[in-house]
């Protein structure tokens, strides 16, 4: 709280937050960063300084952003005043957290996009020959975080800081405009929403990069490849996960250990993280295109990929 609750901090948040065209948008109490930028620096720094002392969230304003599928997605914007609030939070919190994150998670990050998160999707297809893709759907995946979990999370991550817990608390149950006090979710727009979300997942990340990749044998080997040979010969399932964000990818080796695969995340999901898949989105694709493009028309291959869902 000493770093976050710094003058310093507290000036960068005021600039980044500036920089940010979201900074126009005003939430519940109407103000906008036009209406606090006749206020000094000073002026700014005490302000937020009084507000970590005695925290209390205003309500968070509600907009519904329709889809392309013709539902709508929840956006909550917080006010001004707590959004320069979690900006210092996140300035202190996001450099810990990405220390512990898994390289392979993509989404919400800094210097990384959706482009590293295709990259490595085709590298592991087309180099490392992974055919069988295990596509899972969270249903309202930032609509159902527990925070009691997220909480436990957090604190497993090294930020044990009481204050702030209690805080981080306090942000994520502030009342939604329109319907009240939620008991669990975070807000989409809320400037800490994404590192929370990836902070959730992270768990996941690491237990299927274990299950292959990142395996650690009592037995030490020479090179990585006689690691391998060894992996080989185990009834282990060789898989590699790609996320960004609450969508993610798990490749395996062959179909019954991506069919296998499917089964344990979904149960994994549902008893560590308690969140529900979708059966209807949830499935095992297969990579490979069907037949050769010499002996079939275009147009027929095109149907049958479309059909098929293929990639």
């Amino acid at each position: 709280m000493k770093l976050i609750s710094s003058n310093e901090n507290i000036r960068l948040a005021y600039r980044n937050i500036k920089r940010n065209t979201g900074s126009k948008t005003a939430g519940t109490n109407e103000l906008t960063i036009d209406d606090i930028k006749f206020l000094s620096v000073e002026k700014v720094i005490e302000h937020v300084k009084n507000m970590f002392q005695a925290y209390e969230p205003d309500s968070v304003r509600c907009v519904l952003i329709p889809k392309a599928n013709g539902k709508v997605r929840p956006l909550g914007i917080p006010t001004i005043w707590d959004r320069i609030l979690q900006q210092c939070i996140l300035q202190v919190l996001e450099p810990i957290c990405e220390a512990k994150f898994h390289k392979h998670s993509y989404g919400f990050r800094p210097n990384r996009s959706t482009h590293h998160a295709k990259a490595r999707l085709e590298s592991l297809v087309n180099m490392v020959g992974l055919y069988h893709c295990i596509d899972v759907d969270i249903k309202g995946f930032f609509d159902n975080v527990y925070h009691s979990k997220l909480l436990k999370q957090i604190w497993s991550l090294g930020i044990k800081d009481k204050t702030l817990l209690s805080i981080i608390s306090k942000i994520l149950k502030a009342e939604i405009e329109g319907e009240g006090v939620p008991t669990k979710g975070t807000p989409q727009g809320g400037i800490l929403s994404p590192l929370l979300s990836n902070i959730v997942l992270n768990e996941l990340d690491w237990w299927v990069s274990n299950q292959w990749e990142t395996f650690k044998s009592n037995h030490e080997y020479k090179h990585n490849g006689s690691k391998v040979k060894a992996l080989n010969k185990s009834n282990l399932k060789e898989c590699y996960i790609v996320r960004y964000a609450d969508d993610f990818k798990v490749l395996c080796r062959t179909r019954s250990q991506a069919i296998k695969m499917n089964y344990a995340i979904k149960d994994f999901l549902n008893t560590r993280l308690h969140h529900e898949t979708s059966d209807g989105k949830s499935k095992v694709n297969e990579l490979r295109k069907p037949c050769n493009l010499n002996l079939v028309p275009n147009y027929a291959l095109f149907k049958y990929i479309e059909l098929n869902e293929l990639d």
